[in-house]
């Protein structure tokens, strides 16, 4: 249940899909390492028109939807039909356009004291659609909801379970994929470039916070300006290699100069080579340039280690540095 003395207020996200959500939860309630979320019934409703986006866009047959159903404490029952849209695949994983609808049979005179109790859900049949166009919701009475979670990969496979009733906690809020989802912490960005979790209010590397973040405050230390020139770095490298990962460089009297490029797999060039490979010479010293400006705005070693230029061994008495590039957006 939400009334958890461990629990704090956050936010939630499940990678570029959804969210990020307001949300309670317990930190250590996880299942597989994720999180067990509590929503509003607003938040409900913004998370239910994700749903619903990424199922149009994706196909129902692999996205869950969380639907929002609107009522009165005194109304008479009601049947509600929730379409599942045309899915890719059908059961013989063959393209297809088969289609899956649910019936929800509301007792709205009983919602208050047990929703899930109140609800009965199962697949739609004509007799159901006929009875969802002549009842309607009536009455005058208290404001109450029903939300609806649709598994429609399952509902697709026939389930009689893959659709059922969210009910909510004592304290009003809804547990919305739990142990169920891989919802993770969403996070911000302090102007330093340290990302934290998003009910981690100060930044743990500099002086700023998550209000200062919105005022767009810089870094004292400059570790902003390093993290940026590496992101630069990344972007003229990438140019050429777009699966570029990594660099290693060395600082000679104040500049910069690569001295590897790598993958998530494998270096992919060094300066022992005789040529550039891959690259060419504008690429490889416009990254050294704009390593070299964003060195420029730093304090010293502090600044770099909080700018992500990790230092590493080297034999030849010079510094050394690994620094790892932003990653790309996701792509679907």
């Amino acid at each position: 249940m939400s009334r958890d003395s461990n629990m704090i207020q956050t936010r939630v996200c499940i990678d570029d899909m959804l969210g990020p959500f307001d949300c309670k939860l317990n930190p250590a309630n996880r299942w597989n390492g994720w999180l067990s979320p509590y929503f509003t019934l607003d938040t409900a409703r913004e998370l239910s028109a994700q749903t619903l986006r990424e199922a149009d866009e994706y196909g129902y047959d692999c996205v869950d939807t969380i639907h929002v159903i609107d009522g009165r404490a005194d109304s008479q029952d009601t049947v509600h039909i929730i379409e599942g849209g045309t899915c890719r695949y059908n059961s013989d994983d063959e393209r297809g356009d088969e289609r899956v609808a649910i019936a929800v049979r509301i007792r709205w005179r009983n919602v208050s004291r047990d929703a899930v109790a109140a609800t009965t859900i199962t697949h739609a049949t004509a007799n159901d659609r006929k009875a969802a166009r002549r009842r309607k919701v009536t009455g005058r009475g208290a404001p109450r909801t029903v939300v609806v979670h649709a598994r429609w990969q399952w509902l697709i496979e026939e389930s009689d379970t893959a659709a059922d009733v969210v009910a909510p906690s004592r304290d009003g809020l809804y547990g919305i994929g739990g142990w169920e989802w891989t919802w993770a912490f969403a996070s911000w960005w302090c102007a330093c470039g340290e990302g934290m979790d998003w009910h981690e209010y100060d930044c743990t590397n500099c002086h700023l916070n998550r209000d200062s973040k919105k005022d767009g405050k810089p870094c004292a230390c400059g570790c902003d300006a390093l993290r940026e020139g590496v992101r630069k770095a990344g972007d003229i490298l990438r140019e050429l290699v777009p699966n570029a990962t990594a660099a290693g460089l060395i600082v000679e009297d104040g500049h910069p100069r690569l001295i590897s490029v790598a993958t998530a797999d494998a270096i992919v060039w060094t300066n022992d080579e005789q040529d550039y490979g891959a690259f060419d010479y504008e690429r490889i010293g416009g990254a050294d340039e704009a390593l070299r400006q964003a060195l420029l705005s730093s304090t010293g070693p502090e600044a770099l280690t909080t700018g992500g230029w990790k230092a590493i061994r080297n034999d030849q008495g010079t510094e050394a540095y690994a620094i790892k590039f932003p990653a790309l957006p996701r792509e679907w």
